[in-house]
């Protein structure tokens, strides 16, 4: 996986980004308005600050790592070449279902669909696709870049290669997977 895709810009969305950007993915970070994305990358830049202050991160590394994030507001060309689409919007089940919706119509066919949700089910949320082996979801803990724990949620459908890919994933981002399934 080289290509993430994040929808929705807030404090998880921009963290999540952060996270993968800063280990060297390509992450594109979607949201409906522009203004939305220039706050999000305002505030990983100050979160990247934070670790060149504390001697976490070179100055080097923290340039790159913005580099390496574009912002987007059309999601049907932003997902158009991702490996890993990561929803990271509202709790609002209408909402998700319109975007796994569209996602699963615009995406490649091998991309993984994961959901940040808590509350949720992961179940559901992937019999809006064609691709209910694909979907799983990806609860990444508040601050993004400083907490270590993913829960990693297994849906009823969601293949044991999905489950795999995305432990390994996590792993690649100094995280700490925990695997559960859904309830």
């Amino acid at each position: 996986m080289k290509n993430i895709t994040v929808i929705g810009s807030g404090t998880m969305g921009s963290g999540i980004a952060h996270c993968f950007a800063q280990h060297g993915f390509m992450v594109s970070l979607v949201d409906l308005a522009e203004e939305a994305l220039a706050i999000a990358q305002a505030k990983i830049a100050r979160n990247l600050d934070r670790q060149v202050k504390k001697e976490l991160l070179s100055t080097a590394d923290k340039v790159e790592t913005l580099k390496r994030i574009s912002l987007s507001t059309e999601l049907k060309n932003a997902v158009a070449a991702a490996d890993l689409i990561v929803e990271a919007v509202s709790e609002n089940n209408a909402v998700k279902r319109k975007i796994f919706e569209q996602i699963d119509r615009w995406a490649p066919e091998e991309c993984i669909l994961a959901s940040n949700t808590s509350s949720l089910s992961i179940t559901t949320l992937a019999a809006y696709t064609k691709r209910p082996e694909k979907v799983i979801g990806m609860h990444f803990m508040n601050p993004v870049p400083v907490m270590r724990l993913v829960e990693i949620i297994k849906g009823h459908s969601t293949s044991s290669s999905t489950v795999s890919s995305i432990e390994a994933l996590t792993k690649k981002i100094e995280k700490v997977p925990l695997v559960a399934a859904d309830y």
